[in-house]
């Protein structure tokens, strides 16, 4: 069995050839030399090359390892393969598009470092959002929406950029689109959550795989659903002696 290691960085990436390769170089500029870590990104079943460019990445990237979905399954989906694949023991996370910065997690890990152990997940919230007029009005709307449902005290869930414990991300309940109510459901099972200021870039390439209309209607849908499993959860923490 491989050693465990301090972090894991998890990139879920679709359809991103243009922009994964600076991305990859930018979390080994940002990490080499600070922790030790390896940086795993998923591709979910790409038609445009991303697999082929993450290939010839690893004969000069030690650190990276290249997991491939047979076919689509989602975002979701790539973020819990790429952790139960990790051998970190904290997970950083980071949007395949390149609009969140590799440079906040060094950041993150010196929150981590001064926060209590009960802390679990260090959010990125991004303050200032390079996103179009609608995208940002609607994250505004949803996260108004959410933080009325959920009560979890968190100004951004949408964020890519994030911090936690592998150990209690694998003992959330699992469903698609969960990794947009991480905050909620770490403090359901009873965990806390800090949010940090985040740097957020504007896409340098490609579209985004969402238009507002869709990710609205499948954010209520889960609201009632993570609403629903908030109110149902019962979680206490035991000791042995």
């Amino acid at each position: 069995m491989n050693p465990a290691l301090p972090l894991s960085v998890v990139v879920p990436a679709f359809n991103e050839h243009d922009n994964i390769v600076p991305l990859v170089e930018e979390v080994v500029a940002a990490l080499r030399g600070v922790v030790a870590f390896e940086l795993v990104v998923v591709d979910d079943c790409s038609s445009d090359g991303t697999l082929g460019a993450l290939q010839a990445l690893k004969s000069r990237v030690p650190e990276l390892r290249v997991l491939h979905h047979a076919a689509r399954s989602g975002q979701s989906v790539a973020i819990r393969n790429g952790i139960k694949a990790a051998r970190g023991d904290w997970i950083a996370t980071l949007d395949g598009d390149g609009q969140n910065d590799p440079a906040d997690i060094p950041m993150l890990l010196a929150a981590r470092a001064a926060a209590a152990p009960g802390v679990k997940l260090f959010a990125g919230w991004r303050v200032e959002r390079h996103d179009s007029a609608g995208k940002r009005r609607a994250s505004r709307w949803a996260n108004a929406i959410r933080a009325r449902m959920l009560g979890d005290d968190t100004p951004d869930t949408g964020c890519g950029t994030k911090l936690f414990e592998r150990a209690a991300f694998l003992e959330l309940p699992f469903f698609n689109h969960m990794h947009r109510y991480l905050p909620a459901l770490m403090q359901r099972d009873g965990w806390l959550t800090v949010s940090v200021p985040v740097n957020h870039r504007p896409r340098s390439h490609g579209q985004s795989k969402y238009n507002n209309f869709g990710r609205a209607w499948v954010g209520l849908r889960d609201l009632r659903g993570v609403a629903w499993l908030i109110r149902r959860g019962s979680t206490t923490r035991a000791e042995e002696y």
